[in-house]
């Protein structure tokens, strides 16, 4: 992704609200699952990392990028944003590299 891409995104990103909570449970496989229907559907969203949890937002972020082969946007605080492309219904439509 480029930086062009990338800024277009955290512009799209800033208005959203986080859609998930990840607590000191850390994040679990029914978590994984539904993010990953959440970006089939919505493409860009923010997942935010309660104050009990263990892990550091990057951590959380490079864990959930990895496993669902999405992009990283952007992490302010303890907000992460991350974008994948849909499969089935693309609706953002990215600059061009």
């Amino acid at each position: 992704m480029t930086g062009k891409q990338r800024s277009f995104l955290k512009k799209k990103a800033h208005h959203l609200d986080p859609i998930f909570n990840i607590g000191k449970g850390g994040i679990s496989d029914n978590q994984v699952e539904a993010i990953d229907q959440a970006l089939e559907k919505r493409e860009l969203i923010k997942i935010k990392l309660l104050q009990n949890v263990s892990m550091d937002t990057n951590e959380a972020a490079d864990f959930i990028v990895e496993k669902l082969k999405a992009e990283f946007v952007q992490a302010i605080g303890s907000v992460f944003t991350i974008y994948r492309e849909s499969k089935e219904d693309p609706k953002i439509e990215l600059p061009k590299k």
